[in-house]
């Protein structure tokens, strides 16, 4: 079979999707009704709205994986009806789930090829499934892959380009990509971007999924809005903004978006003190954190951030420098300690290094009092159902798989685990990565009530908004140091001038506000 790219693209602006009341129900639940989409060759449509609102089902509807209840599909003006993703991508249509499917020790060609291996004489053909593959990679403008390497070797980046590729080796006329960079760093962004570029001007068609409103706007032509499992509206991206798509999603406008600090909120005394703190990866660090407050952490990818919350909660402990927690002097050595200590800390990456996915939510929520504080564990088991209840983790049970959970319920678990412990000091890195905008403003009011509480709260944040929004005053990292400290309502451009260098920030030790 040949795998080559598009070698007849359709034409700029020809109508080659066009669904027409397509309705989805499990078990007596609707959870999509009488939704219309219409996609053009070249175009790329974003779909937004939160966890919940439709927008996993339409497209499994799209790829194959389940089939409407009522509802019409036509790809390239004949109607469709799918009843495995084969006959999807066999029809144009492919699919790049945000949970790659992929064989790690397989090689990229042999990934792309899977199942459809050209053959001579009885045997694959090695050669010409590489030169394919190299086809291909070109095509989609990505330098520096070889088609021979293993994908375990590969960066998520480019292990999404071989999803790609290997949706386009389909001959893939329209291809949906949910959550694209939900795992990207910022400089692999740029590369998901130069390639979906290349892929419109060759005339495929993009369903876009991303919680990344500034993504949105920057690549899609069109945005339809889902809530809950209905479709609200279908505009012109250029017709709309953040705060009016915010409101479309979510009910509620972007003015409200960042909680203010709580009546009573009180800065008091500090938490967390380092003095010329350092290791192999951060480096004369001064900084005060006091209960009370929220402070964002900002700075280019590479700069720092994470591994300074890594140094402070003992992952990659402090080798130079003091640390106080609360008057103490302390360095932990490790997580155990720094929880001890009244540390807690969210991990940029809730499913790798946050949860047991394959265990209960009540199990996962004790897990840390269990490890650390086992004579608190009874206590803890009676209190962890009005915490999870408070932090409104919707989910059948407590018994119930985390798996099975949105990623924002799965976020509120993790945050769970972590208030069981009763910490005075919070480590958040990217908190609200990868979960829908109802679920973000959950985890924002969460913020405030523990600054209310006398909690401090230190946030890694690459959303310039989010750091912005929340933030009782921003500091901002470069070259594994603090590069300045910035007050509350500073702009992206002042934020982004400091971790540059193109400015100095007036003082590392601003008066808090």
């Amino acid at each position: 079979m040949t795998t080559s790219p598009i070698s007849e693209p359709p034409v700029t602006g020809e109508v080659v999707l066009r669904a027409r009341g397509l309705t989805k129900s499990f078990v007596g639940h609707t959870v999509l009704a009488d939704a219309d989409l219409e996609l053009r060759a070249g175009q790329v449509l974003g779909l937004v709205g939160e966890n919940g609102a439709g927008k996993s089902t339409l497209m499994k509807l799209l790829a194959g994986v389940h089939s409407p209840d009522s509802g019409t599909i036509e790809v390239g003006g004949r109607q469709v009806s799918f009843r495995h993703p084969v006959q999807a991508q066999q029809a144009g249509l492919s699919t790049v789930f945000q949970e790659f499917n992929l064989l790690p020790e397989r090689s990229i060609a042999e990934n792309v090829h899977l199942g459809r291996e050209p053959r001579r004489r009885g045997l694959v053909d090695v050669e010409r499934m590489q030169r394919d593959t190299a086809e291909l990679l070109d095509g989609l403008g990505v330098a520096g892959l070889e088609p021979g390497r293993r994908v375990r070797t590969l960066s998520v980046a480019e292990q999404q380009v071989v999803e790609i590729a290997k949706a386009v080796s389909y001959d893939a006329r329209i291809i949906q990509m949910d959550e694209p960079t939900a795992a990207l760093a910022e400089h692999e962004v740029e590369l998901l971007y130069s390639v979906i570029a290349r892929l419109t001007a060759r005339g495929v068609a993009i369903i876009y999924v991303s919680h990344r409103l500034q993504e949105v706007f920057d690549l899609c032509d069109t945005i339809t809005v889902l809530k809950d499992g209905r479709q609200v509206t279908t505009q012109p991206a250029e017709d709309l903004d953040d705060a009016e798509l915010v409101r479309l999603m979510v009910g509620r406008s972007i003015s409200s978006f960042f909680p203010d600090p709580l009546p009573g909120t009180e800065v008091g005394e500090p938490l967390l003190e380092l003095r010329d703190a350092g290791n192999g990866y951060v480096d004369g660090v001064d900084l005060t954190l006091r209960a009370g407050e929220v402070v964002g952490i900002a700075g280019l990818q590479g700069s720092g951030r994470t591994e300074l919350l890594e140094a402070v909660f003992g992952v990659r402990p402090l080798t130079r420098g003091t640390m106080r927690v609360a008057g103490r002097d302390v360095r932990p050595r490790s997580p155990r300690a720094a929880v001890r200590a009244g540390l807690a800390m969210v991990t940029e990456d809730r499913k790798a290094t946050g949860l047991a996915l394959n265990q209960t939510i009540l199990d996962n929520a004790l897990a840390v009092v269990r490890a650390v504080f086992p004579r608190r564990t009874g206590a803890a088991r009676r209190e962890v159902p009005g915490l999870l209840s408070s932090l409104e983790v919707s989910a059948r049970a407590t018994d119930q798989e985390v798996q099975f959970l949105s990623g924002g319920n799965q976020q509120k678990v993790v945050l769970a685990r972590w208030l069981a412990t009763g910490p005075r000091v919070m480590l958040m890195d990217e908190p609200t990565r990868g979960i829908d905008v109802g679920a973000k403003h959950s985890i924002y009011e969460l913020m405030r009530m523990l600054a209310a509480q006398g909690v401090a709260v230190l946030m890694v944040s690459s959303e310039l908004p989010e750091v912005i929004g929340m933030s009782d005053r921003i500091l901002v990292m470069r070259d594994g140091r603090l590069a300045g400290e910035l007050p509350a309502g500073s702009t992206e451009e002042q934020v982004l001038q400091v971790a540059t260098g193109v400015t100095e920030a007036p003082d590392t030790e601003a008066v808090p506000r």
